[in-house]
């Protein structure tokens, strides 16, 4: 194993190790023989091709499955407010293919100053593609496929990475590829950020950038490279930059492990590197501008970051999202509820540790050993806790006020750990695989049989199961049937009561009932006026304030001319046409106090309170 060239070159499905059949070499008198057994091992190996497909596909569809029983009705439990971000980002796709209008930037949310898209996560690499199911069945449909394709999409392509650049074994390749895509790192990210499930242009990313070393196409090469890195960007970034700091990693350990630094492998990589660099940034020069530039960005994270890392236990347990998670429950060592990167288990986490241990004479395992380590070591934060206990400074605490360092999710540095188990195991399966083809036949069966009891052992508990969801409450047809069209102009807003924000995902599910419709306020990164660092919504104006406390206590203020002069201000600011009021902890006090507040009774039309604010909003 340790012969195979870290550009991973293609190998021939069924490729004879010893360069001839039985009869002698290649061209022999056993031709014919060797003809038909390349056939048959074609035939098996496209036979596990289309397996890959249908059964990523298929545990795809099982672990969305709560979300397909209806997609318009449900809604992910754990993280309910990015689900519903996510799908009124799939509808500001649909809207820029339908209607034209700039993908960066947007109005229809955060009304009238918007929102930069690239500043936050706007997955325009997917909502795009997506834009004829998001048109033609609506978001929450368009929604269970993105996270479904995502999951499916990732397997497969670590497959075709696995089975034609590391293995010659399609049952091993497929092994680490259903980890790859469905370990719990990636599917407590299910649970509303498909963003991060999307890695299916990692292996890409992964293999171009190793195909740099071939002498004399740097240009090609990087050509791809850089096409890749692009859509990547408009997929995630942080996956991006995880990505090239694991990918720049392996390449120097796996030098370093090989003692192989040599000029004719060094120049071309550099140039061909430098030709990605250079085609990304020309494809990427204006968003980035924009994202860090451009409207309503922002420098800094407002976010505590150092309150998401991994704890050490996290290791060790099991996430929620999985067969040993719900029996056992959820453990508190995550940060955040969908954010469970780690949580591999004790089984597999002693199992990785003897699968270094004995393949350790392979530098691919080596080398990505020492890539997990580095991660798994980053990702626990500035202050390593163990069971919740800090113990002392961690490594990161060196690196986390670097330039671009500095707002990384310390928790998901973790993620790469994942396709690093993932690489082990296929190398593990692929070395099970050569010493039972050299073993006496009794003894190979029981080293296959061993081994496969070993994985079920390890890898049964962390099977992912069905995403979490719930019922959402119904959108009323009022902005289902476009009747808040008789009310608001194009220069003018929806106005929910209590307000948008990031506090209540409810007004973002509302929003997009109808992407034309424009809302104030929202749930998004924008920059704090006075921090400039980001929040997750525009700071509360004085009618926001007022109106979610009543929302939270159940009890209104008096209401003062000062309370009536100020929000008369707010809504003219937003540009209101009509009040509508969200479902809320205490509706009917919500109501009341909205009503006194604004000194206009509200009319119930189409299954909404509605305070029509035109003659309010005009009078300025």
């Amino acid at each position: 194993m340790t012969s195979m060239d870290t550009s991973l070159p293609p190998v021939a499905a069924g490729a004879d190790r010893t360069g001839g059949g039985p009869g002698g070499p290649a061209g022999g008198p056993d031709r014919g023989g060797q003809a038909l057994r390349a056939w048959a091992a074609g035939l098996a190996a496209r036979r596990w091709d289309a397996l890959a497909v249908t059964g990523t596909l298929a545990l795809a569809v099982l672990v969305t499955s709560s979300l397909w029983a209806d997609p318009d009705r449900r809604v992910l439990s754990r993280n309910a407010r990015d689900h519903a971000f996510f799908e009124w980002m799939l509808a500001h796709g649909a809207r820029v293919v339908s209607h034209g209008g700039s993908p960066f930037l947007s109005t229809r949310m955060g009304f009238p100053d918007g929102l930069n898209a690239m500043a936050n996560t706007s997955v325009l690499g997917l909502s795009l593609p997506l834009s004829p199911v998001t048109l033609l069945f609506g978001t929450g449909v368009s929604f269970a496929v993105l996270v479904t394709l995502a999951f499916a999409a990732t397997g497969v392509c670590w497959y075709l990475l696995f089975s034609r650049h590391l293995t010659r074994s399609r049952p091993a390749a497929l092994l680490g590829a259903v980890f790859a895509a469905f370990a719990p790192g990636l599917v407590t990210h299910g649970n509303g950020n498909p963003n991060l499930v999307a890695q299916f242009l990692v292996p890409w990313v992964v293999w171009r950038t190793l195909r740099l070393r071939e002498r004399g196409r740097a240009v090609r090469n990087g050509v791809v490279l850089g096409l890749l890195v692009t859509w990547q960007a408009f997929i995630n970034e942080e996956v991006l930059l995880l990505t090239a700091l694991a990918a720049g990693l392996y390449a120097g350990l796996l030098a370093l492990v090989r003692r192989q630094l040599r000029a004719d492998v060094v120049v071309p990589f550099v140039k061909g590197l430098a030709v990605a660099g250079l085609v990304a940034l020309a494809l990427l020069a204006y968003p980035l501008w924009v994202q860090f530039l451009g409207p309503h960005s922002y420098r800094q994270i407002g976010m505590d970051l150092d309150r998401f890392s991994n704890d050490v236990v996290s290791f060790l347990a099991f996430s929620y999202d999985s067969l040993g998670g719900a029996v056992s429950g959820e453990s508190g060592h995550a940060p955040h509820p969908t954010e469970e990167n780690t949580f591999f288990g004790l089984p597999l986490a002693v199992l990785v540790v003897g699968l270094v241990w004995w393949l350790r004479r392979d530098s691919r395992a080596v080398a990505a050993a020492g890539v997990g380590l580095v991660f798994a070591l980053a990702s626990l934060g500035p202050v390593v806790k163990v069971a919740g206990h800090r113990v002392g400074a961690g490594p990161w605490a060196a690196l986390m006020h670097l330039p671009v360092l500095d707002k990384v999710v310390r928790t998901r540095l973790g993620l790469v750990v994942t396709p690093v188990v993932a690489v082990l195991l296929v190398l593990a399966a692929d070395r099970v695989r050569t010493l039972a083809a050299d073993t006496p036949a009794p003894s190979a069966a029981a080293l296959r049989l061993g081994w496969v009891t070993l994985l079920a052992a390890v890898l049964l508990p962390l099977l992912p199961t069905p995403l979490h969801t719930a019922g959402r409450l119904p959108v009323p047809a009022f902005l289902t049937a476009g009747t808040w069209r008789q009310y608001v102009g194009d220069d003018q807003s929806v106005v929910f009561t209590p307000p948008a924000s990031g506090l209540d995902a409810q007004a973002l599910t509302w929003a997009v009932a109808d992407p034309d419709v424009s809302i104030a306020n929202g749930y998004f990164l924008t920059p704090h006026p006075v921090t400039g660092a980001s929040t997750f919504n525009p700071p509360f104006r004085h009618y926001g304030e007022l109106l979610y406390r009543v929302s939270l206590t159940g009890r209104a203020p008096v209401t003062t001319e000062q309370d009536r002069r100020l929000a008369i201000e707010d809504l003219r600011y937003w540009r209101a046409a009509v009040v509508v009021q969200l479902p809320a902890r205490h509706p009917d006090v919500v109501r009341a106090a909205t009503t006194r507040l604004l000194g206009v009774d509200p009319v119930l039309v189409d299954g909404a309170w509605v305070w029509d604010v035109r003659p309010l909003t005009a009078a300025g």
